[in-house]
């Protein structure tokens, strides 16, 4: 097979791992714009308290700027996160922090939320991000600063994973070495539309153009599709040098694979184009095709660039120690993501907190059943 020309594809996978780490390298380059202190809202969708919560929300409370807001929304008046969130309006009185209860519903429940929130908000800048994410020092002022130039819609953060357990760490790297690059070079082959969960900054007046967020109610990609709809109005959509964090807590091997499966298919449902060119970046992949047919150097050529670019990435973009700790463990998790991958290619169900939703082609939800 690999006599057959497959050596080809393997060369190209090669090329995709020392291009992204020149995007790495890229990313990485000057000063980012001039931290801004206009005012700003932040918005949380709160659904239950995951490990390092209050760690998490904290970290918003601690930001040193002169005019902002958190408001955080939850559809359950008992809601575990509830009291944290209370504690946190305790520990921080000088704060404007608000614990609303939501009750506007969508096939998207987190968007429901941030449609009730959007109404609340009292600032221009909104930004928005998961509830277990944490954010270093001078966060806010550094993410809104590129809101200033008026061709740039949105802005977005790479995120480096903490984990506990081996199948979160699994997903770690994954983050770390394979989805972080990807991110940066994304923007060099003409897809910039997108933002991530870990922030999304934006202005409120934006919003309104694009409908408010019921024009993502529908989808299961909230994330993507805000930053698409943004990017449609004509403007540009960036990466801050900003890094946030996140914990993973996937308790099981399973819960891991449930995990990705979910984001392998709503990334084919959403982009189906860029998930079918995935397998290019399949470096270690095609490292046991070449050394199967024979060709150590091309194997043993595709491994050092795939140790390479993911130290570059997950070490001096993201820095992460992890990818120290666990370098050896990269190529089998490499492998996991291929199964990944292949599944994803099929079906169009995917588990999310404690539903199975139905997605149509275009990653909407059409179904939805509760899993208890």
């Amino acid at each position: 097979m690999v006599g057959g020309g497959w050596w080809v594809v393997g060369v190209v996978a090669g090329g995709y791992q020392l291009f992204a780490i020149a995007a790495c390298l890229w990313h990485l380059r000057g000063a980012g714009p001039r931290p801004a202190n206009s005012g700003v809202s932040i918005l949380k969708p709160i659904r239950g308290s995951d490990p390092g919560f209050y760690q998490a929300i904290r970290s918003q409370a601690l930001q040193d700027h002169p005019q902002f807001e958190i408001l955080f929304g939850i559809r359950d008046p008992s809601d575990s996160a509830a009291p944290e969130i209370q504690r946190l309006i305790q520990d921080f009185p000088a704060v404007s922090i608000r614990l609303i209860v939501c009750s506007t519903d969508a096939p998207n429940r987190k968007v429901g939320v941030l449609m009730d929130l959007a109404r609340e908000a009292q600032y221009p800048l909104l930004i928005l991000s998961d509830s277990d994410i944490t954010v270093p020092e001078g966060y806010l002022a550094e993410v809104i600063a590129p809101l200033a130039d008026p061709n740039i819609g949105l802005v977005t953060c790479l995120y480096r994973a903490e984990a506990d357990n081996l199948p979160s760490r699994f997903e770690a790297l994954a983050i770390s070495t394979d989805f972080a690059p990807s991110t940066l070079v994304a923007p060099f082959v003409g897809v910039s539309e997108f933002g991530l969960g870990s922030t999304l900054a934006f202005r409120r007046a934006d919003l309104d153009r694009i409908g408010g967020f019921a024009a993502i109610a529908d989808y299961l990609a909230d994330d993507y599709q805000l930053g698409r709809k943004l990017h449609g109005l004509g403007l540009r959509n960036i990466i801050s040098k900003v890094v946030v964090s996140t914990h993973l807590s996937a308790g099981s091997w399973r819960a891991a694979w449930l995990h990705q499966l979910r984001w392998a298919r709503t990334i084919r449902l959403s982009r189906g184009g860029g998930y079918a060119g995935l397998p290019v970046t399949f470096a270690t992949f095609w490292a046991v095709i070449a050394a199967a047919g024979g060709l150590w150097w091309l194997a043993l050529g595709l491994l050092a660039a795939r140790f390479a670019m993911a130290i570059t990435s997950g070490w001096f973009v993201l820095r992460s120690a992890d990818v120290w700790k666990y370098l050896y463990l990269i190529p089998l998790r490499d492998l996991w993501g291929v199964a990944i991958w292949a599944a994803g290619l099929f079906g169009d169900t995917v588990e999310w907190r404690g539903r199975r939703l139905r997605l149509d082609a275009e990653g909407k939800i059409i179904a939805a059943d509760e899993r208890g």
